[in-house]
C-alpha cells in the first residue's frame, strides 16, 4: 500500500496517541512538528542502508573546472543524490578511487558510473520500509509532542528493530556479495 508524506506523518502521530494531520500547513502543533522533523528523519533512513529501492547508477556529467588537488577531474552529483556506494570508470559501478567535495565528485577518471542512494518518491517505499520509517518518525516526534523521555526511549528502540527488520528484509532481495581479488584465495589457486 502506498503511503505518502502526509499518511506516514500521521500514522506516526497514531502510535503517540496524538491527531493526525491532513497537510503540514494546517498549523497544529502535530503539523508543526511532522513538517519540520519529516524530510530529515526520511532522509537519514533512506541513507543509513544501501536500500534496493533506493539505489540506482549514473552516468556523472564531467564538469570543466577541475579540482585544486588530488584528482584531475570533477563530476556533477545527480539532484537526487543523498549517499554515494561506489564509483567506476565506464561500464562499471565500482573501482575507482573518488572524493565527494562541495558536492562534486572528484576523481582520475574520463568518464565516472555512480551507485548512489537518491530519494524516491513516497508512494514507491515498500511496506517494510513504511513501518521503520513510521516507527522513527514516532520516536522523533514524541518529545516535541508529549515531553516523555521515557516513551521517547522506548519507541526508539522499537525503531532500531524496525530498521533491523527493514534491512534483513531488504538485503534479501540481492545477491549476497563474493570477495573479489583476494590475494589469499589466488595464492592458493
Amino acid at each position: 500500500m502506498a503511503l505518502s508524506n502526509i499518511a506516514l506523518s500521521s500514522r506516526a502521530l497514531l502510535k503517540l496517541g496524538a491527531d493526525t494531520i491532513a497537510s503540514f500547513e494546517e498549523g497544529t502543533a502535530e503539523a508543526e512538528v511532522a513538517a519540520n522533523l519529516y524530510p530529515s528523519t526520511r532522509d537519514a533512513l533512506l541513507s543509513a542502508h544501501p536500500w534496493s529501492f533506493a539505489s540506482a547508477q549514473s552516468v556523472l556529467p564531467k564538469l570543466a573546472a577541475t579540482p585544486v588537488a588530488d584528482y584531475s577531474a570533477a563530476f556533477q552529483l545527480p539532484a537526487d543524490f543523498l549517499r554515494a556506494l561506489s564509483a567506476g570508470p565506464s561500464g562499471r559501478g565500482r573501482g575507482i578511487d573518488y572524493r565527494i567535495a562541495e558536492r562534486r565528485l572528484h576523481a582520475n577518471a574520463d568518464q565516472v558510473v555512480l551507485s548512489y542512494i537518491f530519494r524516491p518518491d513516497e508512494f514507491d517505499f515498500p511496506p517494510f520500509f513504511d513501518q521503520a520509517l513510521i516507527t522513527r518518525l514516532a520516536a522523533e516526534f514524541c518529545i516535541p509532542l508529549t515531553e516523555s523521555t521515557s516513551r521517547s526511549e522506548s519507541l526508539h528502540k522499537l525503531a532500531d528493530l524496525e530498521f533491523r527488520r527493514a534491512k534483513m528484509i531488504d538485503s534479501q532481495q540481492d545477491t549476497p556479495g563474493r570477495i573479489e581479488d583476494f590475494p589469499l584465495v589466488e595464492v592458493r589457486s
